[in-house]
């Protein structure tokens, strides 16, 4: 049994210099010094190359939110916004195999440096240029079309175009792009440079729309529902990448999913709020999707979900406010009391969450159920 002292002392950090002091005091011999620094040493070694346990499926912890990395992702960002949306019509100067030989140039340059930064532990930077890398291959390829005279008439003629403009022609490069960046991402292994894939999925959405509408006209509705169905196919990709990263080993332990899980939630809960239900059952369900949304994104641990559902309740509580009960004295306080009803279960949430994420995970697949501790 432990002591009261014990238990408040927890754990102590020794130096190899409080040994010596600890000899010089004549509380213990040299040799008796030597060799508890060697087990303790040997210990650490140990636990330092010990692999993880395969019921522990948390991530890699990302980057913390330091001024470095502001200004690491700051600098970043604005690199990557001069070779893709602040691309200006002045480069169309340097014609299509000057522009190839610059996006090529880039790539190659980012790409080293990527391999140095990572060679030296700087995985935050060296993920930042190998995105930059990516973000370059479309610049290339529509370069290298244009070039070779394969660009399909009719459509942009200019590069700048592909992040403002909706064509069915950017789809070669698109696939080109997504192609390239699993190489990259293969070689490389650091999870920001999921994010250009995640934009690319976005932008082919619109552009796999824009080619099957290309002879009936733009139909608002068939944008809805296509932004619906992509969203779902992303978050499906988004939980799959998930799971293998979570039951991974080595770099591949991270969070790569993070980003397809922005794009596809936004996608989805995009095409879901802009479906206009005439019925108020069609409005309630809206409600309940979003509240799950809520749910699901608590037990998987994905923010976005909780956020973009509680805008979908918010928003459906604001039509019952403005439209249904606009004239009720009564529905303010029944509002007010169902918010004090939330706040009491997040406190029972909040007392029985092991037991709650436990029993919840036992209908997840392996590796998204919550870190155990």
């Amino acid at each position: 049994m432990s002591t009261p002292e014990q238990d408040t002392v927890g754990s102590i950090n020794l130096r190899h210099a409080d040994l010596q002091a600890a000899v010089r005091d004549g509380l213990i011999t040299p040799r008796q010094a030597q060799s508890l620094w060697a087990h303790w040493a040997g210990q650490v070694r140990m636990q330092e190359t010990r692999p993880a346990p395969l019921h522990d499926a948390g991530l890699a912890s990302g980057p913390r939110f330091s001024f470095t990395n502001v200004l690491y992702y700051f600098g970043g960002m604005v690199a990557i916004g001069a070779m893709t949306l602040f691309m200006t019509l002045g480069w169309q100067q340097f014609g299509s195999w000057g522009l190839l030989a610059i996006a090529l140039g880039y790539l190659v340059a980012s790409l080293a440096v990527a391999d140095h930064l990572k060679g030296r532990g700087l995985r935050t930077p060296a993920g930042i240029l190998a995105t930059l890398a990516v973000c370059l291959v479309p610049l290339a390829l529509w370069a290298l079309q244009s070039g070779l005279g394969l660009w399909p008439p009719g459509g942009p003629s200019s590069y700048r175009a592909y992040h403002t403009h909706i064509d069915w022609r950017w789809l070669t490069l698109e696939f080109g792009t997504l192609a390239a960046a699993v190489v990259m991402l293969w070689r490389y292994r650091l999870p920001f440079m999921v994010m250009p894939v995640a934009v690319t999925v976005w932008y082919m959405f619109m552009d796999v729309a824009h080619l099957l509408m290309q002879h009936a006209g733009f139909e608002y509705k068939f944008m809805r529902d296509m932004s619906l169905v992509f969203g779902i196919g992303t978050c499906l990709i988004a939980m799959w990448v998930d799971v293998r990263s979570r039951l991974a080993s080595g770099e591949w332990r991270q969070d790569f999913a993070f980003w397809l899980y922005i794009f596809g939630a936004l996608m989805f809960w995009g095409g879901l709020s802009l479906r206009d239900s005439g019925s108020e059952l069609g409005k309630a369900l809206y409600a309940l999707i979003n509240l799950g949304l809520i749910l699901g994104g608590a037990v998987i641990g994905r923010r976005v979900f909780t956020v973009l559902g509680a805008f979908g309740v918010a928003g459906y509580l604001g039509y019952l406010s403005y439209r249904v009960f606009q004239n009720s004295m009564l529905f303010p306080f029944a509002l007010t009391l169902l918010g004090l009803a939330v706040i009491a279960l997040g406190i029972w949430w909040q007392r029985n969450e092991r037991m709650i994420e436990a029993r919840l995970g036992g209908w997840l697949p392996a590796g998204l159920r919550p870190r155990p501790g």
